[in-house]
């Protein structure tokens, strides 16, 4: 028992790097049956057209995909065209900004990953560069090579050219070795960048090693036991409303937050080195409502529109 439950700890420990692992395997097993099945090089003019949109069309669905079942996005942008003072509230305009770059860069992982596997496999690179009217390019790959690389460059994918089988191949294998390098060279940027994204978040923390790492505990935990809150409040007032509706009587008063409170909950969080509050919830539990004139009118217009609706 004592070795499962030191398993299962492992495993939640180490759950971001078995995350991006699993990621990068289905990445590759995609990118692998894209290649086999769906993609085939017309062998024409249209070969940089139909091999960039193999390589960067998956890469721009990921990205938005990457923002929509990111949670934080949400929470960032509900409601703020209806109050737009909730990203932008005074003296708070920079945390919108720090939250929307920590959402694109985690967004940005998997796009980089499927390009990453894209490139080092080579066969949407080798279809689009054969397909390339570009003078500069053509004398880049067709250097030193026969004649006819000139005009048939778009028939090297499909083997259809009247060069020889060898010239061929070595055409084939020298966009392949390309689109490996800028593979690699892709893969040791953002290596190199994702080090120093965190490095200068990790130099600018406002907090001590040991105070983060229970801030990110904190925040988990937190976060597991509101899911499980609502759940538990939420079967509650079903069943209330359910039992008051069949046996046709009153309903008790149910504790609810209020509207006002929903909202301050909602909020970007912003540490303050003064006052500990390791997420919005903890600062509006431990410091209550405080809301200005402005904040009562917009409450007052919001729960109007709800009971207009």
């Amino acid at each position: 028992m004592d070795a499962f439950h030191g398993i299962l700890k492992f495993v939640l420990n180490q759950k971001t790097v078995i995350g991006y692992s699993f990621m990068a395997l289905l990445t590759l097993g995609s990118e692998r049956l894209f290649s086999l099945v769906a993609f085939k090089c017309p062998c024409s003019t249209e070969n940089v057209v139909y091999g960039l949109a193999f390589l960067l069309a998956p890469a721009w669905v990921l990205l938005i995909l990457g923002f929509f079942m990111n949670n934080r996005s949400w929470r960032l942008f509900t409601g703020c065209c209806v109050n737009p003072r909730k990203i932008f509230s005074k003296g708070q305009s920079g945390s919108f900004f720090y939250v929307l770059g920590q959402i694109t860069l985690n967004s940005l992982v998997a796009p980089m990953m499927w390009l990453s596997v894209a490139l080092l496999n080579g066969t949407f690179y080798e279809c689009a560069m054969s397909g390339t009217k570009s003078a500069r390019l053509l004398k880049l790959i067709c250097e030193g090579k026969p004649k006819e690389c000139w005009e048939e460059l778009h028939k090297v994918s499909c083997g259809k050219t009247s060069m020889t089988p060898a010239d061929n191949e070595e055409l084939k294998l020298s966009l392949q070795a390309q689109s490996q390098i800028l593979g690699w060279c892709l893969i040791c940027s953002a290596s190199f960048f994702s080090l120093l994204t965190i490095c200068y978040a990790r130099c600018r923390s406002k907090v001590s090693y040991l105070q983060l790492s229970f801030w990110k505990m904190y925040t988990e935990k937190e976060k597991e036991q509101l899911e499980n809150t609502f759940l538990d409040y939420a079967n509650k007032l079903s069943e209330r409303n359910l039992k008051c509706f069949f046996e046709n009587k009153r309903p008790d008063v149910f504790p609810m937050p209020t509207f006002a409170a929903w909202e301050a909950a909602s909020e970007l969080h912003s540490f303050n080195q003064n006052r500990q509050h390791y997420s919005t919830l903890h600062r509006v539990v431990e410091d209550g409502l405080e809301l200005s004139p402005e904040d009562e009118e917009t409450t007052m217009v919001l729960m109007d529109t709800a009971h207009n609706m």
